[in-house]
């Protein structure tokens, strides 16, 4: 059997939950890693049966591996496009994490020097894998809820004592906007609602957007509370609502947050009720329409499934020679959505989406 040979550059926190479908899939295996802290390149090598010798501090000395067919890029956003246009010019497919560079300009030059290579390029977004969106976007096509007109989505952010331990140095660049591009909240989280808009509702042709401040502490400042509103064609509409409450105490393995998203149509309204953790004890994903109540709880419902999902469709595309979701063109266009609410919020009205 082929196999899909992997090199993961940046070993983080993260990489933990992209390395799961990798690790137990037969149509894949994790061929070298590569990280400027040697710590945890060793660890997470070693834990996922990596040869010493394909142990790197330096990706450059991974993209010279001729045995690596793919690259999962895992690093600060900042580093997105020149890493991306190294691996290109490597001639390795990529999947690179959300979002994909700061800048519309920078996407450009990263799907061009994909396709000159003659590579695959994924962007990486698990939100719109997630079990209950997957089931939520399903049942939408099927027209449970008739056209959908609105969608809203809300996310809460706060404390939890089983969440991720997560290093200062790991979260510090998080909240500088030269090497994350935005907030955490709204921009980098944010990236994953705005996908989840662009999944239901295709790309909204005007954003408005409030972005406020608030002071985790010393020095880390949150993008939160925040509102972001949406037009989208045909007489559609949507809203994000971020928030950060500061003893907010959330069931949680992962991030302390939780999001849930509420879509209207002409015929009923569906909700998915859960996101990084379960803030409801209710059924993940509910519809209502012609006076009853339908619940849908037959799915997997930890965060990490999304990865899961997210990677496993990767590994189908890359052998089916299918193209992987999403796109370098299509994770242009939610960095084009994620970007005009920061806009937006800069200036003080709407943008309009050129071309939307």
């Amino acid at each position: 059997m082929e196999q899909l040979r992997v090199g993961i550059i940046g070993t983080g926190r993260i990489s933990d939950l992209h390395a799961i479908e990798y690790l137990s899939n037969p149509r894949a295996r994790i061929v070298a890693v590569a990280d400027v802290v040697r710590s945890n390149a060793e660890a997470r090598g070693r834990a996922w049966g990596v040869a010493e010798n394909r142990i790197f501090t330096d990706y450059h000395d991974l993209l010279a591996l001729p045995e690596v067919d793919l690259v999962e890029i895992l690093l600060p956003h900042h580093l997105h496009y020149q890493a991306a246009l190294d691996a290109a010019a490597a001639q390795k497919h990529i999947s690179l994490q959300k979002p994909m560079a700061l800048t519309v300009s920078e996407a450009d030059e990263m799907i061009a020097a994909a396709r000159r290579a003659g590579v695959i390029f994924k962007v990486f977004e698990n939100f719109i894998f997630y079990p209950p969106v997957q089931r939520a976007k399903a049942l939408i096509d099927a027209g449970e809820i008739g056209d959908p007109l609105t969608i809203r989505i809300k996310s809460n952010s706060g404390i939890s004592p089983s969440m991720w331990n997560i290093p200062r140095a790991a979260e510090e660049w998080r909240f500088k906007d030269e090497t994350c591009g935005g907030g955490p909240l709204v921009f980098d989280d944010g990236h994953h609602k705005f996908a989840l808009a662009w999944h239901f509702m295709g790309l909204a042709e005007e954003v408005h957007a409030w972005i406020g401040a608030t002071e985790r502490e010393p020095g880390f400042v949150l993008d939160s509370p925040s509102l972001v509103s949406w037009k989208f064609p045909n007489n559609r509409y949507g809203s994000l609502e971020v928030v950060f409450s500061p003893q907010l105490v959330l069931d949680t393995q992962h991030y302390a947050q939780d999001d849930r998203i509420e879509i209207t149509g002409t015929r009923g309204v569906l909700w998915v009720t859960r996101g990084h953790g379960k803030m409801m004890d209710i059924p993940p994903v509910i519809v209502y329409r012609d006076r009853q109540m339908i619940t849908h709880s037959d799915m997997p419902v930890g965060w990490e499934h999304s990865f899961i999902n997210s990677t496993r469709h990767f590994i189908d595309a890359y052998h089916s020679g299918s193209d992987p979701v999403l796109t370098g063109e299509q994770g242009r266009e939610v960095l084009r959505f994620t970007l005009a609410a920061q806009e937006s919020a800069r200036i003080g009205q709407t943008v309009r989406l050129q071309g939307a």
